[in-house]
């Protein structure tokens, strides 16, 4: 094997993949380094890609040249649109996969790419010299140089799994822990820290009484997340069950809490506030008598039922016991027990928002190393690093999407500014634009920045481009056509259980009445794509156009702070006016903008102004001594 490759990546999981297409798909000889080659994108907990905020980010990747949604979608065998009656801003597509086809459609896709190189071993450290990465050591010794390097370690660096009082090295069941990296971090002056994240038990299926349970089905009707995806289902269809937890489940697992190495103090990491175990369920809401859990099919053609709801890390004599208590469970067989996974991150504040560290030149991480959770958020690092990785060898400008162009841009501009001490997880309500950042818009979004970025291939551009004519001739259409008051139209607005016309308006007036929708259209003879791509998207933005217009009066107020650069060697410490805290806060985290400053947590608006008073003076002095130059000349 060659010893010198362009970009290096360690970690095959969902960052990991989307960092090497990128470098590959981008011209650049790409290694990727994974300690087992069965285990690409393998989904270690839930086997579900999406979800409130979590598909808008699938659906942005995608556009931009990702590969998570073509998976999610030839391999779902659930689909359902969450917060469907609710506003389009908050909606969002989840589907559940079959895991082990997800994880043999990305090891094909990795397998079968130009110009990208798998190997299996572990990455024991990395080349630094002079504050530079130039490669990795592998366990066996050997190095391998790269101009850059991505590390997508997952919650493998110093893994460390419990349950009950037993610990194991590991970053999951069946995978050893990556042991030397973060201390090699460390000792370079990163400031590593330790999380933790749990899985609930796997149950055999045919052990479970279904008949006690709730079955709960998926749509029928299936929007993919990706674009080049047909609107038909690959696979077959299946049902999840709902059951809940009892209040004796509730005694047994507060009986044996001495047990959970969480609450005797085994477990430092902080875990996932959104996504408690039970056992912290059970301890922050005591009110309540149960908690409902869905049985989930890990796939088509296994035996495996994921219990979502229930993480657990207690002893699986425990495990046992509290189980049987859950209706449908009397009789349940556990094949694999729950367990928690403590491991090391490193604090995100200590990276550029390109994902470069700030320490080491040439070195990028991405995924559960920045203290994020999910598969979603792993992979749109993964390809925000895996692009900037190879623009910095291209010569290129980085890469970095702003919070009102994608949900992307929130995440990783919360993670670089403000930081965070337990598992980030991406929400709506994170997102202050979010009423522009939705799921139908998100080509309107990004289809220039994509074009530029060239992820996509030709036939994949001209079907974003014919996209994109399609939505302007039909908001055109909708513009120009107009109904009359006559008594043939007023019928059918009536047919349609809406108040009759006073004058002659545009079909864009009509479709922008609560009660109006796309559908209705057809009852004038008005032709309505078929494709919801299309249709759907274009009705949102007709609907919402007045909310949409003073939405982007206020983002093009806050770009003014935004594009108000702030040079990265500015000393605060210089700047009268500002506190401690604050000095302290603008020194660590550099922000790039003076709308970054604004939203790191301490730093006060009267801090905002003392830094603007200090950029004008000093530009004043430097007009002065330019033309104090100039007169002496």
């Amino acid at each position: 094997m060659a010893t010198n490759f362009d970009v290096i990546v360690v970690g095959a999981g969902h960052a990991g993949i989307e960092a090497c297409l990128a470098t590959a798909r981008l011209g650049l000889n790409t290694l990727i380094v994974t300690t087992n080659m069965d285990r690409i994108g393998y989904m270690s907990c839930n086997p579900s890609i999406g979800g409130l905020a979590k598909g808008h980010m699938v659906r942005e990747l995608d556009v931009l040249g990702g590969e998570m949604g073509k998976a999610a979608d030839v391999t779902c065998i659930q689909y359902k649109r969450l917060n469907s009656t609710r506003g389009p801003a908050v909606r969002g597509t989840r589907v559940q996969t079959d895991k082990h086809k997800y994880n043999q459609y990305m090891t094909e896709t990795l397998l079968n790419q130009k110009g990208l190189k798998l190997i299996q071993a572990e990455v024991k450290s990395l080349l630094l010299e002079n504050g530079i990465c130039g490669g990795v050591v592998l366990d066996d010794g050997s190095k391998i140089t790269s101009q850059t390097v991505v590390i997508t370690a997952g919650t493998f660096l110093n893994g460390v799994m419990h349950i009950g009082f037993k610990q194991m090295s590991g970053g999951r069941v069946g995978d050893k822990a990556a042991v030397g990296l973060s201390d090699q971090l460390k000792e370079f002056g990163f400031r590593v820290q330790r999380l933790k994240t749990g899985t609930p038990p796997r149950l055999l299926k045919q052990s479970i009484d279904f008949s006690k349970t709730e079955e709960q089905f998926g749509e029928k009707s299936f929007y993919p997340f990706s674009f080049l995806s047909e609107r038909s289902f690959v696979l077959p269809q299946v049902a999840c069950h709902l059951t809940r937890t009892t209040e004796r489940t509730h005694e047994i697992i507060r009986g044996n809490m001495h047990k959970s190495p969480l609450y005797c103090g085994i477990i430092e990491g902080t875990g996932p506030r959104y996504c408690p175990s039970i056992e912290d369920k059970v301890t922050r809401f005591e009110d309540k008598g149960s908690h409902q859990t869905f049985l989930e099919p890990e796939g088509l053609d296994t035996d495996l039922i994921y219990l979502q709801g229930i993480s657990t890390s207690l002893p699986e004599e425990s495990q046992d016991e509290f189980l049987k208590t859950i209706p449908g469970l009397e009789n349940v067989k556990v094949v694999r027990y729950g367990y928690a996974v403590e491991y090391d991150f490193i604090e995100p504040t200590q990276i550029w928002h390109r994902l470069e560290t700030r320490p080491i030149e040439n070195l990028f991480l991405a995924g559960q190393i920045n203290g994020t959770s999910g598969y979603e958020e792993a992979a749109v690092q993964g390809l925000v690093a895996g692009v900037n990785a190879a623009r910095k060898i291209l010569g290129k400008d980085e890469f970095v999407l702003g919070r009102d162009e994608a949900y992307i841009g929130v995440l990783i501009d919360d993670l670089v500014t403000k930081g965070t001490r337990e598992p980030y997880r991406m929400f709506t309500s994170r997102a202050e634009h979010r009423l522009i950042l939705r799921e139908d818009n998100t080509i309107d979004r990004l289809y220039q920045i994509s074009s530029q970025l060239g992820l996509l291939s030709e036939g994949a551009k001209s079907q974003l481009e014919a996209l994109k004519v399609q939505r302007q001739d039909f908001a055109h259409r909708l513009k120009e056509g107009r109904l009359y008051p006559n008594q043939e139209t007023q019928d059918k607005i009536l047919s349609i259980k809406s108040t009759v016309l006073n004058k002659s308006i545009s079909y864009e007036e009509l479709l922008r009445r609560p009660e109006v929708q796309c559908a209705h259209l057809e009852v004038f003879r008005f032709e309505v794509p078929q494709d919801p791509n299309v249709s759907e998207a274009v009705e949102i933005e007709v609907k919402y156009s007045g909310y949409v217009k003073k939405q982007l009066e206020l983002i093009n107020q806050a770009k003014k702070l935004e594009e108000l650069r702030l040079d990265p060697l500015l000393d605060y410490a210089l700047i009268k006016g500002l506190s401690t805290e604050e000095r302290e806060k603008l020194n660590r985290v550099k922000p790039r903008t003076l709308g970054q400053a604004q939203r790191i947590s301490g730093v006060n608006p009267s801090a905002i102004q003392s830094i603007m008073i200090h950029l004008k003076g000093n530009r004043k002095l430097r007009e002065m001594t330019r033309e104090h130059s100039e007169g002496r000349s």
